[in-house]
Order: C-alpha cells, then sequence, then structure tokens
C-alpha cells in the first residue's frame, strides 16, 4: 500500500460509518478530523474510547491520534475550514412509510455551505436514496453566501460490521459519483493508497450502485432461506443445495447461508429505501417486497420450530444464545433476535440469554429477560436453547455439560453451526434450518 500526497479530511457523523471511514482515512496517510454533534461521544473518542464495538479500531483510533493524524470536534465550521474534502455521514434512518429520512443531511449540507471560505469537495457517504447529490448541492448552494466553487461527490460504503477495517482497507472496488474532472481528480488522490478499483461514474449511478447492491444481497438470503424451507419440506438438505449452486461461478458461494433471517441496520433499511425509491419513479419492485415477507417469516420459523419440539411454549424457560444481527458487533438494530424473543414472549415464554457484547444494548430494546454470564448458565434449567448468532466460541461449547444443565435435550440452532447427526448421537432433540 503506497503512500501518497496528504489530503485535509473531513468526516461530519461518527457512526459506524464515519467513525471507521474517518479512522482509516487517517491510517493510510491523510489529515482527518472527525465530527459529532455529541459532546458525550465526542469526549469519548478523545478519552481514546469508542461508543462502538468494531474488531481493531479502538487501537487504529489510539494509533493515528497519536500520529496527530487523526482528531475530532464537535464543530462543522471548524471541520469546513480545515478540510479540502468533507465527507457527510450522518444517519439516513427510515421514516414510517420506508422513505429514509434525510434532515441530518440537509442539516449538514446548509452548515457545510455557511461555513465555506473557499473550494471544497463534499462527498455524500451516507446511504441515500438517487438525486441525494443533487440536493445537496442546491442546499449548498443557497447557503453558500460567498459562491464559493464546490463539488458534490456520492461515495457509497460497503462495510460490513465486524469486518469494517479489512472492508475499507481492502475493498472489492471503490465507487465515486463525479461531475468535474477536479473533483475526480481529488477523491482518486484519496484513494490512491489502497491500490483498488476504481468505478467512476455519475452521481446518480453511483447512489444507485450501493441501494442495488444491499438489495441484491438481501435477495440472495432470502432465496437460500425460501429453499432452505422447500428442503425441510421434501427432506432435502439445504447446505448441500446451497454448496451445488455456489460453486457455479455465475452465482458464488457468499450470501447463500441459510439462517434465522438477516438484520442489522443496513439490508434492512437499504431494502425498504429502495422499494420505495423505485415506486416514486413508476415501478411497483414486487420482487424486493417479497424478498422482505420471507426473511420476517424466516425469524418466525424459529418460534414454529421451537414450538414443534416443546408442544406448548406457555410457562417455558428458553435460553437464548446470541443477540447481536451478527457476530463481532454489539448492533441490535433489526436482529432477529428482538422479533424472535418477542415472538416467544406472546407465547408465555420466559426468556434467559446471553450475548459475548451486545447485552448492554439489548437491555434497552428488550424487556423481561434475564441475562446470563455465560451460555451456561443460560442452559441452566432451560427447556430449550436456541442459538441466534454465531459466534465463534458457541461453536466450542462443551454440548455434553449443555445437555445436563438443560431441563429438556432440545436445541433450535438458527445459524447451522452444529451438525444433525452429532447432535443426535448426543442426544438432543435438535432442529436446524433447512437440514433433515
Amino acid at each position: 500500500m503506497q503512500k501518497v500526497k496528504m489530503v485535509k479530511i473531513a468526516v461530519i457523523g461518527t457512526g459506524y460509518v464515519g467513525l471507521v471511514s474517518g479512522t482509516c482515512l487517517a491510517e493510510i496517510g491523510h489529515q482527518v478530523v472527525c465530527c459529532d454533534n455529541d459532546s458525550q461521544k465526542i469526549m469519548t473518542l478523545k478519552e481514546g474510547k469508542i461508543p462502538i464495538y468494531e474488531p481493531g479500531l479502538e487501537e487504529m483510533i489510539r494509533h493515528n491520534v497519536m500520529m496527530k493524524r487523526l482528531s475530532f470536534t464537535t464543530s462543522i465550521e471548524e471541520a469546513t475550514k480545515e478540510s479540502l474534502v468533507i465527507f457527510i455521514a450522518v444517519g439516513t434512518p427510515p421514516k414510517e412509510n420506508g422513505e429514509a429520512d434525510l434532515s441530518y443531511v440537509e442539516a449538514v449540507s446548509r452548515e457545510i455551505g455557511q461555513a465555506m471560505d473557499g473550494y471544497r469537495v463534499i462527498v455524500e457517504k451516507s446511504t441515500v436514496p438517487v438525486k441525494t447529490g443533487q440536493w445537496i448541492k442546491r442546499t449548498i448552494e443557497a447557503d453558500n453566501i460567498h459562491s464559493h466553487p464546490f463539488d458534490v461527490v456520492s461515495n457509497p460504503e460497503f462495510l460490513r460490521e465486524g469486518s469494517a477495517i479489512e472492508d475499507f482497507m481492502y475493498p472489492d472496488r471503490v465507487v465515486l459519483g463525479v461531475e468535474s474532472e477536479r473533483a475526480k481528480q481529488i477523491m482518486v488522490e484519496v484513494y490512491e493508497p489502497l491500490n483498488a478499483p476504481l468505478v467512476i461514474t455519475s452521481l446518480e449511478s453511483a447512489e444507485l450502485i450501493k441501494h442495488a447492491s444491499n438489495s441484491f444481497l438481501s435477495l440472495k438470503i432470502s432465496f437460500i432461506n425460501a429453499i432452505s424451507r422447500i428442503c425441510e419440506l421434501v427432506g432435502a438438505d439445504v447446505e448441500v443445495v446451497a454448496k451445488g449452486m455456489g460453486l457455479d461461478k455465475r452465482i458464488g458461494p457468499d450470501f447463500l447461508r441459510a439462517g434465522c433471517g438477516y438484520g442489522g441496520f443496513c439490508f434492512p433499511k437499504d431494502l425498504l429505501a429502495f422499494i420505495k425509491i423505485a415506486e416514486e419513479v413508476g415501478y411497483d419492485f414486487k420482487l424486493l417486497k417479497e424478498v422482505q415477507e420471507i426473511n420476517e417469516a424466516q425469524k418466525m420459523a424459529v418460534v414454529r420450530k421451537t414450538e414443534e419440539l416443546l408442544w406448548n411454549l406457555n410457562n417455558k424457560t428458553i435460553g437464548i444464545l446470541g443477540l447481536a444481527f451478527k457476530p463481532n458487533t454489539d448492533d441490535m438494530r433489526e436482529a432477529p433476535s428482538i422479533t424472535i424473543i418477542k415472538g416467544l414472549q406472546s407465547e408465555g415464554v420466559k426468556i434467559k440469554a446471553y450475548d459475548p457484547v451486545a447485552m448492554p444494548r439489548a437491555k434497552e430494546v428488550l424487556e423481561d429477560v434475564i441475562y446470563g454470564n455465560d451460555p451456561y448458565e443460560v442452559a441452566e434449567g432451560s427447556d430449550c436453547l436456541i442459538l441466534l448468532t454465531e459466534w465463534p466460541q458457541f461453536k466450542d461449547l462443551d454440548l455434553l455439560k449443555i445437555k445436563e444443565l438443560l431441563s429438556r435435550p432440545n436445541i433450535v440452532d438458527g445459524r447451522n453451526i452444529y451438525q444433525p447427526e452429532e447432535m443426535r448421537k448426543l442426544g438432543f432433540n435438535y432442529k436446524s434450518i433447512g437440514r433433515p
């Protein structure tokens, strides 16, 4: 990875995307200031702590602060005046109708316009609907009282929580939606140290690439989950079917793992937003609506499987292993565990749960849950154990000890981390996803 000319960069918003992106941009040699209006969060970051769980991020932040390449502020004006390139990485949460709420993007754009004292490149890093770049441009123009020149660029992120640093530092591609040669050259310079393939296109195409990518990955997950239901009905093994499909180079093996549904903030939000975007331009995206329905049904299939093992759910105690929507993150947003736990509770189930890192956040969204100190404490006295997040440590559990602790030897494996034949030999009543 070669070092090139340093670029002064501001990143507005220090959520998962902004904090990882800003830190990694500093790591490759740029001068970066990360800005957020949450003064408590900025204070925490200045103290060398991070408000999210992301492997390797805390150490990278401390290193770049020490090297004086990374700093933090609550002032957008200060960040704008110090920087040539300004990344907007604020939240775009869904409204009730599925549209992305762009009020934070608008507010930041206004402040940038008011603070500019010379040419700037404003980069939309947040996941936004197509045409947002044009709205950012108009908003900045309206508040750019001194008529300083600027360009707006679309640079969508493709970071997976839990492996976000690796995804940034070794990307499959960097997408740049640009409207001028000047902006193109600056953005190429920003990303040159990564030596990554560049997709340079229009603002609108870049914006669509992000939503199209996440929607397609959601579709792929829901497709294999639908196949898993058919496998259960005919006695086939979804993992063998997925392997046979994935060896086809046109399909590939990634995102063909059957489970209890996808979650997190990006996939559900982006799918809803893309359905709404299509609707607004006159296209009824029925395919993506079905993807959404399959995903919700897959979560409730776990409740059904549990009921099949226990007959009646009322007054039963069930242990949950894994609460975050995926391993190596504490993110509970749209986690399948929330839907599944609430579905079980509606049937009168008492819930015990354990997650290596997500329990503090889970307590903010789940009620009437008893949290254990480890998987064995959760298993003790439970009528069934349900695995919902494939944390590596769950694969190495002492299953004989688990069996002794359970009041009944029932396991529902929502992530297919155990082998059915082995579980039967150990004496478990075992149900997984799409396997006989």
